[in-house]
């Protein structure tokens, strides 16, 4: 009978920093280390792999949304994963840098995790961007507000209850047009684009 294969585990490194913090290791399919914990121990685990392990550079922040349908849905769901992933430019493991992927869960009615902005400045942006697409709100980000969309913007894009084809897509531009028309009776009418243009009838479907 043949032994079960053993899961694959990260690199020493990303061990010895996490020795004592409650999380769950692997290795994903691309070959990167992957690493499940709190949200509350989340800062502590990146602080750790940046200056235990040598994970200089945090290269990616983002979000997932795992919604429910309400015959799915629990009190104890946490809608949205916030993702973080780090890379070690000085080794190489399987012909490329050392990367390592952090996931934690967080829920709808609280949807918060601390920021990273203290131990990586340019995560600054990302940051953004997961809090202007998904309502992710970073603590401890002086600057958070959204980086792509208006701010006065009620929806977050990125979300699955977002519809495809959008939202009150001129809403804040005829807002905008109206207080300007205000102030200056004698400014002609801007126009908007139409919110759904007609499809060109020369394209065809291949």
């Amino acid at each position: 009978m043949s032994t079960p294969a053993q899961p694959l585990l990260p690199s020493e490194n990303v061990q010895n920093a996490l020795q004592g913090l409650a999380c769950e290791l692997s290795v994903g399919r691309d070959g990167s280390a992957t690493v499940v914990l709190a949200r509350e121990l989340v800062h502590d685990a990146l602080a750790r792999l940046r200056d235990r392990a040598g994970f200089e550079q945090c290269t990616l922040v983002t979000a997932v949304d795992h919604l429910m349908d309400e015959t799915q849905a629990s009190a104890a769901h946490e809608r949205y994963e916030v993702v973080w992933q780090l890379l070690c430019t000085t080794r190489v493991l399987g012909g490329r840098a050392e990367r390592v992927r952090l996931r934690a869960r967080v829920p709808e009615s609280d949807a918060r995790v601390a920021s990273c902005v203290d131990l990586w400045p340019g995560a600054a942006y990302a940051e953004r961007e997961c809090f202007d697409m998904f309502g992710i709100r970073f603590d401890g980000h002086a600057g958070l507000k959204r980086l792509l969309m208006p701010e006065e913007y009620e929806h977050y894009p990125l979300r699955k209850d977002f519809p495809h084809e959008g939202i009150e897509p001129d809403k804040l531009y005829r807002a905008w047009d109206r207080a300007r028309r205000a102030a200056d009776p004698s400014a002609a009418p801007a126009h908007a684009p139409a919110s759904n243009p007609a499809p060109d009838p020369a394209f065809r479907r291949a």
